[in-house]
């Protein structure tokens, strides 16, 4: 399968180098980008994820891509697709998700990244809708869902996080292709 790669005016979206390994750690060791996850991930816990996204972005071309600023070439984090075929009550669905280096935040790069993939889900895998969740304290990443021009769905209970977890409460966005083509006409 070949690895697909995305572009915009200033990012790549691309499959996954070793050199990405390290600043990959140090984002999911930063306090405050984990800080709506149950913790911080070790070394290799970092080094596991990056490889588990990069063997899916080789099986299925497709996947969580490592994004790189154009002008400079420097990781920042990663934006993409995730197909979760069982784990959710909503499953099947495929996921929008995005993580970057806190000193990026603020420069509409998620907005930029993401919309690239929305543009791949809907046009590329022909995808009826693509969802969006995090924990319901995270009002940023809800606001760079709302701005994609998703729809607030319901709220769940994550899964993989039990009662005594603060952040077991998460919510639901979605749009469907219809939806995205309208939003980005409006834009």
């Amino acid at each position: 399968m070949m690895s697909i790669q995305l572009e915009t005016s200033r990012l790549i979206l691309r499959p996954w180098k070793e050199s990405d390994l390290k600043p990959f750690y140090a984002l999911n060791s930063n306090t405050e980008v984990m800080r709506y996850f149950p913790h911080c991930l070790t070394p290799e816990q970092s080094d596991a994820l990056a490889h588990k996204f990069q063997r899916i972005i080789k099986t299925q071309g497709w996947g969580f891509w490592a994004v790189e600023l154009k002008q400079s070439g420097d990781f920042i984090g990663f934006t993409g697709l995730n197909a979760q075929p069982s784990q959710f009550t909503f499953s099947p669905c495929t996921e929008i998700a995005w993580r970057l280096e806190q000193k990026y935040w603020g420069n509409g790069f998620a907005i930029e990244a993401a919309t690239a993939c929305l543009n791949f889900a809907f046009d590329s895998l022909k995808l009826d809708q693509v969802v969006a969740f995090t924990a319901i304290q995270n009002t940023k990443s809800q606001g760079v869902m709302r701005r994609l021009g998703m729809q607030f769905k319901d709220y769940f209970n994550h899964p993989a996080l039990d009662n005594s977890s603060p952040l077991q409460r998460h919510v639901l966005y979605q749009i469907d292709n219809a939806q995205f083509r309208q939003t980005k006409t409006t834009h």
